[in-house]
């Protein structure tokens, strides 16, 4: 039998220091998302959204016991410590999770709370940045460019509890890549992360890179976790994101990589989806398209 689904809505946009991606949750509730993973076959519940700050003068705050520049990091600290509580429970309880962001600092919180549960987890990351900047690298001090360097444990990340995972690098694949910054890619290149840009997937194509990517994130793990920006796809398919890039996966490539993991063996232990922004979006477009791929990563076929 599937495990069953449990909905966790995060409205974060502190993250991203930018206003409409804390509404993602809903635009993707509106979109249909229960009815369409209900259609599978699996049972899912909603259980709601997780709470969330919302500063009253939305002055950029920072933690100054870390070196560097992190904006609303004491936030992010909070939120992340919900989400990983939740995520954990679920997991425990021999659910699957599909957390709705909201901006991709919530990863860190999944992150920890799927580890906690599962065991020896391998993280799939579908993303056109690499999320790999720390404090003192980051361009924009913004969290949601962080996530993965924090769930590593990178740079300044590395003293911090509320982030810390036991997810070993060597079992993390990012697909997709195609916007990164000068630091990050140092930070990336002498990291044990396999990184397969969009030129990776134009030269070998999709089925390679996506076979050998699963190698790496299943190999002697307990659990997958999945967690994709929808900024990976092109925007002329989900324009509804804050940080756009020209050149993403098409709608059929990214069907096709949720059909190839919901085929495979190692148990699909979490999934999330953010930074959808219906402010910046087309008619829901974007939200449709983030249920349509959760329905596919969740066992939809054609026949």
């Amino acid at each position: 039998m599937s495990a069953p689904v449990t909905l966790l809505g995060v409205p974060m946009d502190l993250g991203a220091d930018r206003r409409g991606v804390d509404m993602g949750p809903s635009a993707i509730r509106y979109a249909g998302l229960q009815q369409q993973i209900a259609a599978t076959g699996r049972s899912v519940t909603d259980a709601g959204d997780l709470s969330v700050p919302h500063p009253a003068q939305r002055e950029p705050t920072t933690d100054d016991s870390v070196p560097g520049r992190a904006k609303y990091l004491t936030e992010a600290k909070t939120v992340c410590g919900r989400v990983a509580s939740a995520v954990e429970d679920v997991v425990a309880d021999d659910g699957l999770p599909l957390v709705l962001g909201g901006d991709h600092s919530i990863a860190i919180g999944t992150a920890r709370g799927a580890s906690t549960a599962a065991g020896d987890l391998g993280v799939l990351w579908f993303d056109a940045h690499g999320d790999f900047n720390t404090p003192r690298t980051t361009p924009s001090g913004n969290v949601h460019g962080m996530p993965l360097a924090a769930i590593l444990g990178i740079g300044e990340f590395a003293d911090l509890d509320w982030t810390s995972t036991d997810i070993d690098p060597a079992n993390v694949a990012i697909v997709g890549l195609r916007d990164v910054d000068d630091e990050e890619r140092d930070l990336l290149r002498d990291s044990s992360v396999s990184a397969y840009t969009m030129t990776d997937l134009d030269d070998r194509g999709v089925p390679t890179v996506l076979g050998e990517a699963l190698e790496v994130v299943t190999r002697d793990t307990d659990g997958l976790y999945l967690s994709l920006d929808m900024d990976w796809l092109d925007p002329g398919e989900a324009p509804g994101v804050g940080t756009p890039v020209r050149g993403g996966v098409s709608y059929r490539e990214a069907h096709y990589a949720m059909e190839t993991i919901a085929r495979q063996e190692t148990p699909l232990q979490a999934l999330e989806i953010a930074e959808v922004n219906p402010i910046l979006d087309d008619h829901n477009r974007t939200a449709e398209l983030a249920c349509e791929i959760a329905a596919s990563a969740l066992g939809k076929r054609i026949l």
